[in-house]
């Protein structure tokens, strides 16, 4: 089993021992709808149920760890174990009664950097879970398979945290993207908030990657710069029809797109849309364009488009 080296070690017996192992491809965040620290949720978990998560972590980013990460925790319903042996990592995070409360900066910069950390230990992969199963991270409400009832945990102001900050630091922290970055002035670490929302958008001929502007301009960002963001976009067609997207960087002095990897957005459901998420950190440098193409394997159509992003100047 494997113990986090920046969490304190809060074993619970005998589930650390008895319950089934695991190999981890997901992480699932949670708020565990009371402002415990990490040595309550203990408690809790010990005396008071049977369920129990991997981590917890408080107000101020301090974070327990109560079974290790190849053990399964049940929290997650039928993420905790799957056929294949597959299981999800999960961390209960410290909330208000009613887990409407956003996370706090400490909570935020844990989940990153154990987000990281279980990239690193255990190569889940750098993307949002795309299905009950895939692997990646999420939130706890987002499949019904993680959630035996039903559940709005952790609440729309983490889940927007989630896509917005909390996902795109852990890409950042695990890829490197925040290391070695010029030094900046107390100003010029304040980012400027990007967002722009468009109605419509293109039609998409089947396997040809279509352009996609977030607004008039087609492009996200510009250098020089830092910057992290999430793109979402709506997308109607045959139900059954994958979704693609990938990110270039454009030096306006070549013309010339060095393009990213794609990024699996996903099958359009039987209603016909799908709801797709592109995430990207990075760095443009001076006349560098940061665009967005997206590619479908039937004719489809976009039909929203919304652009949510942190920019600093360098």
């Amino acid at each position: 089993m494997a113990w986090c080296p920046f969490a304190k070690k809060l074993e619970l017996q005998p589930e650390s021992d008895s319950q089934a192992a695991i190999r981890p491809t997901q992480f699932i965040m949670h708020s565990i709808a009371a402002p415990w620290d990490e040595e309550r949720i203990y408690e809790y978990w010990r005396d008071s149920t049977n369920l129990e998560s991997h981590f917890g972590i408080d107000y101020d980013g301090s974070v327990g760890q109560f079974i290790g990460t190849q053990t399964r925790a049940d929290a997650n319903y039928r993420a905790n174990l799957r056929p294949d042996g597959t299981g999800a990592v999960s961390v209960e995070t410290a909330s208000n009664l009613k887990h409407t409360d956003p996370w706090t900066p400490e909570q935020v910069e844990t989940l990153i950097r154990l987000g990281a950390w279980l990239h690193e230990e255990h190569e889940i992969p750098l993307q949002i879970c795309t299905s009950a199963s895939s692997p990646g991270y999420g939130y706890h409400r987002m499949f019904a398979d993680w959630s035996t009832g039903g559940t709005e945990c952790p609440g729309d102001a983490r889940a927007r945290q989630f896509h917005e900050v909390v996902f795109p630091g852990i890409v950042a922290r695990a890829t490197g993207k925040t290391t070695d970055q010029p030094a900046q002035s107390e100003e010029d670490d304040v980012p400027q908030m990007i967002t722009e929302v468009e109605a419509g958008g293109p039609d998409l001929k089947a396997g040809e990657w279509t352009l996609l502007k977030m607004a008039a301009d087609s492009a996200i960002a510009q250098g020089p710069c830092r910057y992290t963001v999430a793109c979402y976009v709506v997308v109607s067609g045959p139900p059954g029809t994958r979704v693609v997207g990938r990110f270039h960087d454009l030096p306006l002095k070549t013309n010339r797109p060095s393009a990213d990897l794609r990024q699996d957005a996903g099958v359009i459901g039987k209603d016909g849309t799908l709801n797709c998420l592109f995430t990207r950190p990075g760095d443009l440098v001076a006349d560098e364009q940061l665009k967005l193409e997206v590619m479908a394997d039937a004719d489809a159509k976009v039909s929203h488009r919304l652009l949510r992003g942190l920019r600093w100047t360098v």
